[in-house]
């Protein structure tokens, strides 16, 4: 019984028309034709996808190297071929998909299967420093938007028979391929197969790129705090595939996902690991403590002012009060206005080229916070305030997390602004729950602190020194205490 998606069935002319309608009579797909007296053979390929100096010198001088006289039997010539890659098929969707993907179709009239040839070429940058993730220890080179190249990246940094890398993949229009790579005997099964069951239950057109991904299988994508580690680097994920993490790698992208993360994770750095433990830690809690000033500085300075003003120092409130006295604004208009300006510097020096940028967001923010002051829109004070908040949430080694925090800004803002110190406690612990409740692939987001862990707290509060931390290699695995986890939540 033939297939109804068999090939088997067509003869020459209607593979050309089923293949012209199929692409839309696209005039990047070429039919060439190989005349011999016995058996004529039929090329077909998108000719912007093929590589064909590898066409010309390997796989046609293997071809004509049969006589002409003799018929050819495809399962005959895929031998002769020296491609590694070429395949038998029979299945007209197969082929489709193939030549999408740059690969050479090989059909002769009359027989049951063709034979798909992989001479494609490939449009990929080389391997460069990275951009988004400046380190001063440590390699340099980042991810690039070939998934083969980002893998072999991890097979060299992990020498090891227990790395795992899964195939999937995703896409009803334009199939992506997803690459799940993990350490087997250091990585939960359930959490693996937690994300394989998200990714392959997804129905959609096309996957642009991970952080779309990402967007697509956490488990609250409403809130506001990324859910997945988005990072560039191979060596941090080396580093978290060897904890126990998860690495989702997405075709065409240079960001790679790392999962479970937790609130903790998007504070720490490849380069904690590299400088001394001691500078390490104080960078790392440096770091928590300024992301938190960033939340509760600005807001802070509205309610006191607003509401709280008895507890300014004499000192401070007649320097404070000459500051503000030319000010006709609210307080909490007053810092709206001063973060929105910031915000829009942030932006404008983002989307700017580099040079540009880096000018704008310096010689911006000089003049614009200098005519404020005169204009006397905003006070001194407060631009030190708002200054010291935008640096704070620029701490962060995850921009994702940086951005989030510096929204969450704005509604604890306006709480103080409406409700004093009061808004602020109302905005945090409304804030507090939301981490709580959230979890990444079923694991809690502020573990090891909740629940708690000491084990896992101490290298994750802070950076134990080496020897600690290789003493216990039974324990380095951060989510080896997943079963105590679960039993606390569901309770």
């Amino acid at each position: 019984m033939v297939k109804e998606n068999s090939l088997s069935t067509y003869n020459v002319e209607e593979l050309i028309d089923f293949l012209k309608n199929t692409f839309q009579n696209s005039p990047d797909l070429h039919f060439y034709e190989l005349k011999r007296k016995e058996t004529p053979l039929l090329f077909i390929y998108l000719k912007n996808l093929v590589d064909f100096q590898a066409l010309n010198t390997t796989i046609l001088p293997a071809i004509l190297e049969f006589p002409e006289d003799s018929p050819l039997r495809m399962d005959e010539v895929i031998y002769k071929l020296p491609s590694t890659q070429s395949i038998l098929t029979h299945d007209k969707k197969e082929v489709v998909n193939k030549l999408l993907d740059g690969q050479v179709f090989l059909f002769s009239p009359g027989g049951e299967n063709g034979i798909l040839i992989n001479v494609a070429k490939k449009v990929e940058r080389g391997l460069e420093k990275a951009e988004t993730e400046s380190l001063v220890f440590g390699p340099k080179i980042s991810f690039t938007e070939s998934l083969s190249t980002n893998i072999s990246i991890i097979r060299q940094n992990i020498l090891s028979e227990d790395l795992c890398t899964e195939k999937l993949g995703v896409g009803n229009r334009n199939e992506t391929e997803i690459r799940l790579v993990y350490l087997k005997g250091m990585a939960d099964k359930e959490m693996v197969e937690s994300i394989k069951e998200k990714i392959n239950s997804l129905e959609v057109d096309d996957i642009l790129d991970t952080s779309v991904l990402a967007q697509l299988i956490e488990d609250n994508s409403y809130s506001i705090f990324p859910q997945f580690v988005q990072t560039e680097l191979p060596d941090r994920v080396t580093y978290s595939v060897e904890r126990g993490m998860v690495a989702v790698f997405v075709d065409r992208s240079p960001m790679v996902l790392l999962g479970p993360a937790s609130l903790f994770n998007f504070f720490e750095s490849t380069e904690d690991v590299y400088m001394r433990w001691n500078m390490g830690s104080f960078i790392r809690f440096l770091r928590y403590v300024t992301m938190f000033l960033s939340v509760i500085l600005t807001p802070a300075y509205v309610a006191i002012i607003t509401y709280h003003y008895e507890m300014i120092p004499s000192t401070l409130l007649v320097s404070l009060g000459e500051s503000r006295s030319k000010v006709p604004f609210t307080p909490i208009f007053e810092a709206l206005l001063l973060e929105i300006m910031i915000e829009l510097l942030r932006e404008a020096g983002a989307r700017l080229p580099t040079k540009v940028g880096q000018t704008m967001g310096i010689v911006g923010g000089i003049v614009l916070g200098q005519a404020a002051v005169e204009a006397g829109f905003t006070s001194n004070i407060l631009i030190i305030v708002v200054a010291l908040s935008a640096l704070g949430s620029f701490t962060a080694p995850s921009y994702l997390m940086g951005t989030a925090v510096r929204v969450t800004r704005f509604p604890i803002l306006i709480l103080a602004g409406v409700w004093g110190g009061i808004g602020i406690s109302l905005g945090l612990c409304f804030l507090l729950i939301h981490l709580i409740r959230l979890t990444s692939i079923g694991k809690p987001y502020l573990q090891p602190v909740y629940p708690f862990n000491l084990d896992h707290a101490k290298n994750t509060l802070l950076r134990l020194p080496i020897d600690l931390i290789r003493k216990n290699p039974k324990k380095r695995n951060f989510f080896s205490f997943r079963d105590n986890i679960s039993k606390d939540i569901d309770e």
